[in-house]
């Protein structure tokens, strides 16, 4: 499987109500050879309309947050669970998730990173099915935030979704400690790999 040919399939989706309400249906984006994927919950307005990753208020505190932790946009995989906006920001809904996850799969075993950062809940919730890792009850859910998970050959790192700093500045801190691990796990699977 090409990934161009799995992004055209992502490009002409109409397999759900979403495709009635979006401009674009968002591919993922970057290097092909990644370690680590970043994994977010769905595409904003901004990046709606523009066809592209993480271009809004929540993609300019991403890249700070990579800029703090070290690592180059260009080096990592990014993707959506759901590749379409969701009207109102609303929650995705079950058959959606279903629908665009199947994308999700053959993104991850194509790139086959080694480390999936899941961006938020929604995120976090279906790789922890995916890879049969217990989910704590969703009042508790904040406990998994910054913790490796072990997937088989690959490693979950659970994160808040850089939106979450827009919404509360308090959690900044919090959010750069969380993401200070991406960088340790990072590293470590460079050297692993030289």
């Amino acid at each position: 499987m090409e990934i161009a040919s799995l992004n055209k399939e992502i490009k002409r989706c109409n397999k759900c109500r979403l495709a009635d309400t979006r401009i674009n249906s968002l591919c993922g984006e970057g290097n092909l050879h990644a370690k680590l994927m970043l994994i977010a919950q769905a595409p904003g307005t901004n990046e709606d309309r523009e066809g592209r990753m993480f271009i809004g208020p929540s993609g300019k505190v991403l890249d700070e947050l990579l800029r703090i932790v070290c690592i180059d946009r260009r080096e990592i995989y990014m993707t959506n669970l759901i590749k379409c906006m969701l009207p109102k920001y609303r929650k995705p809904k079950s058959d959606e998730i279903a629908i665009c996850s199947l994308y999700l799969d053959r993104e991850i075993a194509f790139i086959n990173p080694r480390i999936l950062a899941s961006l938020g809940y929604y995120a976090t919730r279906y790789l922890f099915g995916k890879y049969f890792i217990p989910s704590p009850p969703k009042s508790e859910f904040h406990e998994v935030y910054g913790k490796f998970f072990e997937a088989g050959n690959k490693e979950i790192l659970p994160l808040q979704h850089p939106a979450a700093v827009l919404y509360n500045r308090s959690i900044k801190e919090v959010l750069v400690r969380n993401y200070l691990k991406i960088q340790k796990g990072y590293f470590n699977t460079h050297q692993m790999l030289d």
